[in-house]
């Protein structure tokens, strides 16, 4: 049996979205709180939890977040237009929040526990089409991945989170997809919401 691994507690920043380890997400930081977030990072180069908003807004008072996160690092900085900082960041690992708290400032921190590296698992023949329609919605919508090595595309994990990041799902189907721990029923569930998407 595999070792657990430890808790840690990390600053947490519910959002309306779902980060998958490995994908990319940009963020707009305005709110003080956030703000500190930022510098916390930055200063120890340690990384803060994204988790999918189940109540809540992004803004104001702190929302009620999903159980199962994602850790960001911060990979790059900007000053945007509107005077804003924009950071970029890159998931690692998921976790799951064993419990939280709110600080003064509203800054919701949370210990969670990591949970281990999805093996990786070379995606069986009769998935094949996902790995073409990943090359095509890769293609018009995610740019940052067309330089990504062809041996990813043989890797279940990373083909089952990239289609669950450029695919419009619903955000419980996110956030259910985040929390399969198994790559290859994670592509099954792909494959049967397919047809949705299938032109009349």
């Amino acid at each position: 049996m595999a070792a657990r691994l430890p808790f840690i507690e990390v600053p947490l920043f519910p959002l309306g979205t779902v980060l998958y380890p490995g994908g990319q997400l940009q963020l707009r930081i305005f709110e003080p709180r956030y703000l500190d977030l930022v510098r916390e990072c930055t200063r120890s180069g340690s990384a803060f939890g994204v988790c999918l908003i189940l109540d809540g807004h992004e803004v104001g008072t702190p929302a009620r977040p999903a159980a199962v996160g994602t850790l960001a690092r911060i990979t790059d900085f900007s000053h945007r237009e509107d005077g804003l900082l924009g950071i970029a960041t890159e998931g690692g690992e998921r976790f799951r929040v064993q419990s939280t708290r709110v600080r003064a400032d509203g800054l919701l921190r949370g210990e969670v526990e990591l949970w281990p590296e999805e093996e990786v698992q070379q995606v069986p023949v009769e998935f094949a089409l996902l790995q073409t329609i990943l090359e095509r919605l890769i293609e018009t919508m995610g740019p940052h991945w067309q330089k990504a090595p062809r041996s990813a595309y043989d890797d279940a994990g990373w083909v089952g989170f990239r289609l669950a990041e450029l695919l419009p799902l619903a955000r419980d189907e996110q956030q259910q997809l985040l929390e399969m721990t198994d790559p290859i029923q994670r592509l099954g569930v792909l494959r049967d919401i397919l047809p949705r998407f299938q032109k009349a």
